[in-house]
């Protein structure tokens, strides 16, 4: 197993070691990538929640040349050795240096202990316990075995976080073995133990919490540097919980302002009135949206009454024939049911091709005896595309290279069906 140096001092930037084992990973354009294993790091490896460390590892070869490679991620295998992921190899038993990240490691560090204050302010407060965390790369989330929490909880939960922040509380470590850890557990005491054998790594904030884990931790609350919440929503096991700490923090409440003064500014208000400026756009965006939708609908019965004119009724039947590129598949659908209600003897087949697939609708006028769904169907069986409707109106997508031959063989059963019920008639008569 790997000597895991950042279970003893997580602010440990560098560290040297000895290549311990090799192995090539893979291989694509002639570049490899390896798996290095040494008998001790600092590296800490994807692991709870919580991504690994990246940074860089030097080392000198036998003619003095200085050999560095980069460590892109570390994984940590069932048998407790850590593997440095990176594309240079270097035989065992080379020593090296390792330098870590620091800026991302300290980033890590405070998400990590921010969500463990964060956790047990949430079950001392609200009774919800937190089941799992995940550190992202922008935000973390934690969720919590709860039902809906309300926004005032929220803000009370989020001003205690930062109150045991600002009060510096201390942050320690020490490992138990598991006898000990489970009498912990059932005194109430340890917030949750892990399913594992062998001695138990427990992190302590003073006065506070007490965890089992194995990720890496600031020294004190003061070092989270400040707990933003996000946001909340709801997930199959209960609520997720958004939140930043630390610089992430700052720069979520430096970029929100931003934003709020970028819109002020195109709005020509104060930041403060952005809520009362928007309402009122809402309002006449809706108004505005009521009268596009009145005139939009007059359009298409001046536009209908037009078609009648140009379609005149033959053998008994208006067949209504259209495409347009300008006009999108709301609109047909309102012209085809304005043309169908106002004309009789009439059946439309209109065509939106303003994106593809294109959209086409049948409609039909209340005298005439067809079912426009099922002929669609039956249409478009033949090409091996979908679509239906009710008696009086359907529709379906149409690629555009069956466009044509869809719509001519759609025309060809209208036409035919309707003559034969016009002489079925007749002879009737």
């Amino acid at each position: 197993m790997t000597d895991r140096l950042y279970y003893a001092d997580s602010f440990l930037h560098t560290f040297t070691a000895k290549v311990a084992d090799i192995r090539e990973t893979s291989r694509a354009d002639g570049v490899s990538t390896w798996q290095i294993a040494f008998d001790r790091t600092a590296f800490y490896p994807t692991s709870g929640g919580q991504p690994c460390d990246t940074g860089t590892l030097t080392a000198n070869s036998r003619g003095g040349v200085v050999l560095e490679a980069a460590v892109e991620s570390v994984e940590e295998d069932e048998q407790g050795t850590v593997w440095h992921f990176v594309r240079k190899p270097l035989a065992a038993g080379t020593h090296v240096q390792g330098k870590i990240d620091w800026q991302r490691r300290l980033d890590h560090m405070q998400q990590h202990s921010g969500q463990h204050l964060l956790s047990a302010v949430f079950a001392r407060e609200l009774q919800a316990p937190t089941i799992s965390f995940h550190l992202g790369d922008a935000v973390s989330t934690i969720d919590l075995a709860s039902g809906p929490i309300a926004h005032h909880s929220l803000e009370r939960v989020e001003q205690i976080a930062n109150e045991w922040i600002a009060e510096d509380r201390a942050i320690t470590t020490r490992t138990v073995e598991r006898a000990e850890a489970e009498a912990l557990l059932a005194a109430g005491r340890l917030r949750k133990l892990p399913e594992r054998d062998g001695k138990i790594r427990l992190i302590e904030i003073a006065d506070t919490d007490l965890n089992a884990c194995g990720g890496t931790h600031v020294r004190s609350t003061g070092q989270i540097g400040g707990l933003l919440l996000r946001g909340v929503e709801k997930v199959s096991r209960g609520m997720r919980v958004s939140f930043v700490c630390g610089q992430r923090a700052a720069a979520a409440a430096r970029h929100d302002f931003a934003i709020l003064s970028q819109t002020a500014g195109l709005l020509s208000i104060r930041s403060a009135d952005i809520p009362a400026a928007i309402e009122r756009m809402r309002a006449e965006t809706k108004l505005a949206e009521k009268e596009r939708l009145r005139l939009r609908e007059e359009l298409a019965g001046y536009h209908a009454v037009r078609l009648v004119v140009e379609e005149q009724i033959r053998g008994g039947l208006r067949l209504v024939s259209r495409s347009f590129e300008d006009r999108d598949p709301e609109y047909i659908r309102i012209l085809a049911s304005s043309l169908t209600a106002s004309a009789p003897r009439t059946v439309a087949v209109l065509v939106s091709e303003e994106n593809w697939p294109a959209r086409l609708v049948v409609a039909k006028s209340g005298d005439i005896n067809l079912h426009c769904g099922d002929l669609l169907r039956e249409t478009l069986a033949a090409f091996g595309l979908r679509g239906g409707g009710s008696a009086e109106f359907a529709q379906t997508d149409v690629p555009q290279e069956q466009l044509e031959k869809v719509r001519g063989s759609l025309e060809a059963w209208i036409l035919a069906r309707c003559r034969l019920r016009s002489n079925l008639a007749s002879s009737d008569a």
